[in-house]
């Protein structure tokens, strides 16, 4: 019987248990500093602009335009009409989209451009002049005009200022009395021209000494 012969200098390989296994640590993670101050930036940029969108809808009003062309005195007609939501803005005074009903049918006081708002008081039940009144375009200064914005009903005083020779003209009435009828500002010259409704008899006067420059104007109580 033969027997497995074994050798005296053979040692049995030791058995790795789970501790003798080398860990190995975790790769770290590095932070991208140039990503992160993008991200936030992004955050940022997005509040803003959903901000500013937010502050243009609510300062925003749904206003009366002319759609085409409205000459003055010409009856508004429904067609003539379109709405259109604009900035608010303290300079103007729009009619509000809900008074479309009140301005149909109204004569224009003055000549509307497409595209114009229609402004309060830019419309009336009769043609103007009408009765015995006139109106007068005057060209005025900043010197010549108050501070103020004129609007259309205002009641104004004309005053007749003395020429180069520094007499005071005769035949006119140093003051006289009138309602600004339209504003608008010259293209050419940039001055502001106002319509006034005057008397049919001091119209005439009052229009040549408004050529020469020589006049200024008085803005009035605005309490009705």
């Amino acid at each position: 019987m033969s027997r497995t012969a074994t050798r005296d200098d053979w040692t049995p390989e030791p058995q790795l248990g789970p501790a003798a296994i080398p860990l190995v640590p975790p790769p770290k993670l590095r932070r991208r500093r140039g990503l992160t101050a993008a991200a936030v930036v992004t955050i940022l940029l997005g509040g803003l602009v959903a901000a500013w969108a937010w502050t243009a809808t609510s300062k925003s009003q749904e206003v009366l335009v002319a759609q085409h062309a409205i000459p003055a005195g010409a009856v508004i007609q429904a067609s003539d009409l379109t709405r259109a939501r604009i900035s608010s803005d303290p300079a103007i005074t729009p009619v509000p989209a809900g008074a479309f009903d009140d301005v149909v049918g109204k004569r224009a006081t003055y000549g509307f451009a497409a595209g114009t708002p229609i402004a309060q008081g830019s419309y009336a039940s009769s043609m103007v002049p009408s009765g015995n009144n006139s109106l007068v375009g005057i060209a005025l200064t900043s010197a010549q005009e108050p501070g103020q914005t004129l609007r259309i009903g205002d009641h104004v005083r004309i005053v007749v200022t003395p020429g180069e020779g520094g007499d005071q003209p005769t035949g006119l009435p140093p003051v006289s009395d009138a309602q600004v009828a339209g504003v608008h500002v010259a293209d050419d010259t940039g001055a502001t021209v106002v319509d006034l409704l005057v008397s049919h008899d001091e119209a005439p006067l009052l229009a040549a000494r408004a050529a020469t420059g020589d006049v200024a104007l008085i803005l009035d109580t605005r309490e009705r």
